[in-house]
């Protein structure tokens, strides 16, 4: 499992021009699920995730997590995490899991957040989507969870 999280004053996704996923302060995560991905991989992430201190103190240092500061997560589903752009000029998504799989995951992944009493939003599986966001800092950083 893979994830792109980007810290956000504010993010929201667009189907269709209708807004089905917003939120303020907090973290948007891009989530990409592998063939070989289950409820293990979708724990480490988001227990990585939820602790992760990249939210600034009273000092501007960063040593607050996402539950430190109360803040909310926008999950959306990104098979395209799981390109493969080692041969030609078009990637291949084969170690994407098909959405069988993937879109469980995924669901999983934002009830575990939700668990830890956070505000969740997303977007819809398998959708076209507009992704809109005001990265804070910035700060953006790549989880994989075969390295966690």
């Amino acid at each position: 499992m893979r994830a792109l999280i980007q810290r956000v004053s504010h993010a929201s996704v667009m189907v269709d021009e209708q807004a089905v996923g917003q939120i303020s302060r907090g973290l948007l995560v891009l989530l990409g699920v592998g063939q070989d991905d289950s409820e293990a991989q979708v724990k480490a992430l988001v227990d990585k995730i939820v602790y992760l201190r990249i939210f600034g103190d009273d000092e501007g240092k960063m040593n607050r997590s996402l539950l430190d500061i109360g803040g909310e997560a926008l999950v959306v589903s990104q098979f395209t995490l799981y390109a493969d752009m080692r041969r030609g000029r078009r990637p291949g998504f084969t170690d994407a899991a098909p959405p069988a799989i993937a879109e469980p995951l995924v669901e999983r992944f934002k009830e575990a957040i939700a668990a830890y009493g956070l505000k969740v939003a997303g977007g819809i599986f398998g959708a076209y989507m507009q992704v809109e966001l005001l990265n804070d800092g910035p700060v953006t950083l790549w989880l994989d969870s075969e390295q966690l």
